[in-house]
């Protein structure tokens, strides 16, 4: 069956299909119903997770493989498919369909691939998979459709404005969901959930000085001290909110952890780069930092990022604005003597 992506959520609480094939090339869209995929499948004790990445080397018959063994932890397992070039070649084009007209008891295979080429939509491999699960394509959104999914997505914070609000919002992101749905974390962190009048929209949103918050990511990943301080001491000194800058910090570290878990697991660098939205320009800041934090020293951050939320909350005694700058020392791997409790 073809589903539109506001389709997934309903059919997953049906029940799982045996093939998902959501293919695109919007990143955020993407890995959120990939996700909801996953976490489905998760919770219906699919709890083995095989992944595997359809790069130079890759023999097919390793999803064969996959498919007819059984995990002595788990009789239930997910096979993680990405196809990054959207077009499995003619070897991967008969590996699909002789998956699909033999389909392995309690497996879910899951494949994300880049965007289809019209051409695709009659393969045979597509109509195969089409009939065993479903196939989603995700579209860039504009016009109604992107005023629909901001509304939605602002909904899930708990988080409501007026249509021109929301024109403004659309206004200011171009289109980019990952920049939107950053804008509107902004927007809860700030503000927490309540209706948003257009004043505070535009505040948050078309304040030029939030790009230095991004500068301030990019000093610490490179470990550039004067930069640092002088980046940090001027958000401060501007009225930048500190829950911004903890937010921007936070979403660093965790992705940096999440990324190099899962090079620990052998996955390919550049596809974790593609994964988490790392695109060319930041690439080698990115690996930097990478291969200079540890999993230990990006988990002092958020000890750290906690004690800060807490004391900008008045939970906790303590300067919130000292805190942040000792996270800023332990990103940019500077011992420091500092208490994170």
């Amino acid at each position: 069956m073809r589903l539109k992506p506001e389709q997934l959520g309903a059919e997953l609480q049906k029940g799982l299909a045996p093939v998902y094939f959501i293919s695109g090339d919007e990143p955020l869209q993407l890995g959120e119903l990939a996700d909801a995929v996953r976490e489905a499948a998760r919770q219906a004790g699919f709890l083995t997770r095989e992944v595997f990445s359809v790069e130079t080397g890759f023999e097919w018959n390793d999803l064969t493989a996959a498919a007819d063994s059984y995990s002595i932890f788990s009789d239930k397992k997910i096979i993680d498919l990405r196809l990054p070039s959207g077009a499995p070649g003619a070897e991967g084009s008969k590996a699909l369909t002789a998956y699909c007209e033999r389909l392995p008891a309690d497996t879910v295979l899951l494949i994300t691939a880049g965007k289809l080429a019209s051409a695709a939509l009659k393969t045979r491999w597509l109509q195969a998979l089409e009939k065993a699960g479903a196939v989603i394509q995700v579209w860039p959104l504009d016009g109604q459709d992107l005023i629909r999914w901001l509304q939605q997505r602002m909904q899930r914070r708990g988080l409501s404005t007026d249509p021109e609000g929301l024109k403004i919002l659309a206004s200011r992101i171009e289109g980019n969901l990952l920049a939107a749905a950053q804008e509107i974390e902004k927007l809860y962190v700030l503000y927490g959930p309540g209706h948003l009048s257009d004043q505070q929209i535009l505040d948050v949103v078309a304040d030029s000085s939030r790009y230095d918050v991004f500068k301030l990511i990019d000093c610490v990943l490179g470990a550039s001290m004067k930069r640092i301080f002088k980046v940090l001491s001027g958000l401060q000194a501007e009225g930048i909110a500190a829950p911004v800058i903890l937010w921007a910090l936070t979403r660093e570290a965790r992705t940096l952890i999440k990324m190099k878990r899962a090079i620990a697991q052998g996955q390919n660098r550049e596809l974790v780069f593609k994964n988490n939205q790392i695109w060319d320009k930041r690439k080698q800041l990115v690996s930097h930092a990478l291969n200079r934090l540890s999993e230990q020293d990006l988990n002092s951050v958020l000890l750290l990022s906690a004690k800060a939320d807490r004391q900008i909350k008045g939970q906790q005694k303590g300067d919130a604005w000292e805190t942040l700058r000792t996270i800023c020392l332990v990103f940019a791997s500077t011992p420091v003597m500092a208490d994170t409790v």
